[in-house]
């Protein structure tokens, strides 16, 4: 890639005569002479083969080629002194990236707030985010690969936070063959019916979390095609609520009147990178991911018990 001719500063230079209004005010505002301001814009336009100025009056405006390249100008110096004050941050231990890992079945809403929120606050640290299922957040996390995991399970050597839980449904389409039996539902009646699984994401001791042990099972690699599967009468499943609430408000599936084990409550926990200390970004991070956890998902319509 061919060297800039232009420096950061001549562009400083051209948007301050544009912004103050002519070469005398700029030199005032940039502490410098007259003539040097007058000799840089002069050396950016040789530079570039392009007039950026004329001069109306006693006044320098921007000629049309001129305003094109001083708005884009403002981005580059913009995200060049960003660039410097994320080097000062992490000088003084800000971490440029927070890596987080999460269940599939967490839900997303609390993960929207909580990094919106994160993001006035962040000085520039982004956060890359990872979903997994089951086993696979674990094994993410024990591997070095995540700063923060938030898994369902019990992960052996660390220390989470117990966070909310997340309902999960038992259901089916309402045409389908255990809707059709007229009443409670037995566990020897779902032996006999196609089951939809989430494939764990974990390679090392996947999990069957959930799966009844029947012959018949779908196994899907993620909990929106599990939903579609169900919702066109390919098995039953259980299925966090938050995600499936539109498909039960518009009948696409209907919960299952199980005797018992209807729904499902696993409690969530939040979890960190034992080998390394939380930076300030990542701690900040943990505050919102909690504080945001415990809020109600208010933006979901509520659903009624099945009949």
């Amino acid at each position: 890639m061919k060297a800039p001719r232009v420096t950061l500063d001549q562009w400083r230079t051209l948007q301050a005569v544009v912004d103050h209004g002519g070469f005398a005010q700029a030199a005032e505002a940039l502490h410098r002479s007259q003539s040097s301001v007058s000799y840089t814009v002069a050396r950016m336009q040789e530079q570039l083969g392009v007039p950026l100025l004329r001069i109306d009056g006693r006044k320098a405006v921007l000629t049309e080629a001129g305003g094109v390249l001083l708005r884009r100008s403002r981005q580059l110096v913009k995200q060049a002194s960003q660039l410097e004050d994320l080097a000062h941050h992490m000088e003084q231990g800000w971490e440029a990236e927070v890596r987080l890992v999460v269940d599939a079945a967490y839900p997303n809403a609390r993960l929207v707030r909580a990094l919106t929120a994160f993001m006035p606050q962040s000085r520039g640290c982004r956060v890359r985010l990872r979903e997994e299922v089951l086993s696979g957040v674990e094994e993410v996390l024990q591997e070095g690969v995540a700063d923060l995991a938030i898994s369902a399970y019990a992960i052996p050597g660390y220390l989470g936070t117990e966070m909310s839980t997340v309902e999960f449904v038992a259901v089916a389409h309402p045409d389908h063959a255990l809707h059709r039996l007229n009443r409670q539902v037995s566990f020897h009646d779902l032996e006999s019916q196609m089951q939809v699984v989430i494939r764990d994401s974990g390679r090392q001791q996947p999990r069957d979390v959930g799966w009844l042990g029947a012959e018949q099972r779908w196994t899907v690699g993620s909990l929106a095609t599990a939903t579609t599967f169900v919702a066109s009468g390919l098995g039953f499943a259980w299925l966090p609520w938050h995600i499936i609430t539109r498909e039960l408000n518009e009948g696409l599936l209907k919960a299952l009147p199980l005797e018992q084990g209807g729904s499902r409550h696993p409690a969530f926990y939040l979890y960190s990178n034992k080998d390394k200390p939380l930076g300030p970004a990542t701690q900040i991070l943990v505050e919102l991911l909690r504080s945001f956890d415990s809020a109600p998902l208010a933006e979901l319509p509520p659903i009624a018990p099945p009949a």
